[in-house]
Protein backbone atom coordinates (compact mmCIF):
# COMPACT_ATOMS: atom_id res chain seq x y z
CA UNK A 1 0.00 0.00 0.00
CA UNK A 2 0.94 3.39 -1.39
CA UNK A 3 1.57 6.36 1.37
CA UNK A 4 -0.53 9.57 0.11
CA UNK A 5 1.67 12.17 -1.45
CA UNK A 6 2.61 14.63 1.75
CA UNK A 7 0.73 18.13 1.66
CA UNK A 8 3.31 20.76 -0.22
CA UNK A 9 2.60 24.26 1.06
CA UNK A 10 2.20 27.62 -1.49
CA UNK A 11 4.84 30.14 -0.55
CA UNK A 12 2.81 32.80 0.72
CA UNK A 13 2.76 36.26 -1.46
CA UNK A 14 4.80 38.78 1.13
CA UNK A 15 7.83 36.38 0.40
CA UNK A 16 7.47 34.86 -3.13
CA UNK A 17 10.31 36.10 -5.30
CA UNK A 18 12.18 38.26 -2.50
CA UNK A 19 14.98 35.38 -2.08
CA UNK A 20 18.28 36.26 -3.86
CA UNK A 21 20.85 33.75 -4.87
CA UNK A 22 23.75 33.80 -1.99
CA UNK A 23 22.19 37.24 -0.91
CA UNK A 24 20.44 37.57 2.06
CA UNK A 25 16.92 39.46 1.09
CA UNK A 26 17.20 43.27 1.99
CA UNK A 27 16.30 45.25 4.64
CA UNK A 28 12.39 45.22 5.57
CA UNK A 29 11.79 42.02 3.90
CA UNK A 30 14.32 39.99 5.77
CA UNK A 31 12.78 41.29 9.23
CA UNK A 32 9.45 40.07 8.48
CA UNK A 33 11.20 36.75 7.14
CA UNK A 34 13.00 36.03 10.56
CA UNK A 35 10.26 37.22 12.42
CA UNK A 36 7.56 34.97 10.54
CA UNK A 37 10.17 32.12 10.40
CA UNK A 38 10.92 32.70 14.67
CA UNK A 39 6.90 33.01 15.00
CA UNK A 40 5.59 30.06 13.26
CA UNK A 41 8.75 28.00 14.55
CA UNK A 42 8.05 28.40 18.58
CA UNK A 43 4.29 27.93 17.29
CA UNK A 44 5.09 24.09 15.85
CA UNK A 45 5.85 24.50 12.50
CA UNK A 46 8.56 22.26 11.00
CA UNK A 47 11.19 23.89 8.91
CA UNK A 48 9.68 21.93 6.13
CA UNK A 49 6.65 23.65 6.61
CA UNK A 50 8.30 27.50 7.25
CA UNK A 51 10.53 26.86 4.10
CA UNK A 52 7.88 26.02 2.12
CA UNK A 53 5.92 29.17 2.83
CA UNK A 54 8.61 31.63 3.12
CA UNK A 55 9.99 30.52 -0.69
CA UNK A 56 13.49 29.75 1.24
CA UNK A 57 15.58 26.28 2.13
CA UNK A 58 15.31 24.43 4.84
CA UNK A 59 18.94 25.72 5.34
CA UNK A 60 18.23 29.82 5.56
CA UNK A 61 15.24 28.62 7.76
CA UNK A 62 17.80 26.78 10.11
CA UNK A 63 20.05 29.55 10.12
CA UNK A 64 17.54 32.29 10.98
CA UNK A 65 16.64 30.59 14.03
CA UNK A 66 20.60 29.98 14.76
CA UNK A 67 20.91 33.75 14.45
CA UNK A 68 17.68 34.24 17.24
CA UNK A 69 19.14 31.45 19.22
CA UNK A 70 15.80 29.71 19.11
CA UNK A 71 16.67 26.18 20.13
CA UNK A 72 15.42 23.08 17.86
CA UNK A 73 13.43 20.86 18.26
CA UNK A 74 14.86 17.13 18.38
CA UNK A 75 14.25 15.41 14.63
CA UNK A 76 10.90 13.81 14.68
CA UNK A 77 9.81 15.79 17.78
CA UNK A 78 6.09 16.11 17.93
CA UNK A 79 4.59 19.28 17.40
CA UNK A 80 4.13 22.10 20.18
CA UNK A 81 0.69 23.50 18.91
CA UNK A 82 -1.81 23.06 16.49
CA UNK A 83 -0.78 25.34 13.97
Amino acid sequence: MAYPPRRQLRPLPEFTGTARNGNPAGGDVQVRLEAFVVEQYRAGRSLREIAELADRSPTAVRRVLDKHSVPRRARGATRLADA
